[in-house]
């Protein structure tokens, strides 16, 4: 995967924009941040994922997923695109654009897919 592919991902779903944190590519949810891409430009930093999760998910899958001492107090996974799952991905991403974007933005979302 790459950002571009994220976010063809992320853009189709209601108050999604491109924006930008901590001077790299970022993807926000009117004004709340979605996910981002680091310096490195093939990481991804995906938010609200536990810490108990979070080591589950680097324990399974440790080419895909890990953290750095920085983000270590945060829940917080880094995604390493080129060997990411797009399914993972999206499934993460959803579930973060659910706990960010207005209720009402996910209460239409839900009321489009049925």
């Amino acid at each position: 995967m790459t950002f571009d592919d994220v976010c063809v991902l992320a853009l189709a779903w209601p108050g999604v924009e491109r924006s930008t944190s901590y001077g790299t590519p970022a993807l926000k949810v009117k004004g709340k941040l979605l996910t981002r891409l680091r310096e490195d430009g093939e990481t991804l930093v995906m938010l609200g994922v536990g810490f108990d999760e979070r080591e589950l998910l680097i324990e399974a899958e440790p080419e895909m997923f890990h953290v750095t001492p920085h983000y270590r107090g945060w829940p917080i996974v880094l995604v390493r695109l080129p060997q990411a799952n797009a399914n993972v991905v999206e499934a993460f991403l959803l579930r973060r654009w659910r706990e960010v974007a207005p209720k009402r933005l996910v209460k239409e979302f839900d009321a489009g897919k049925g």
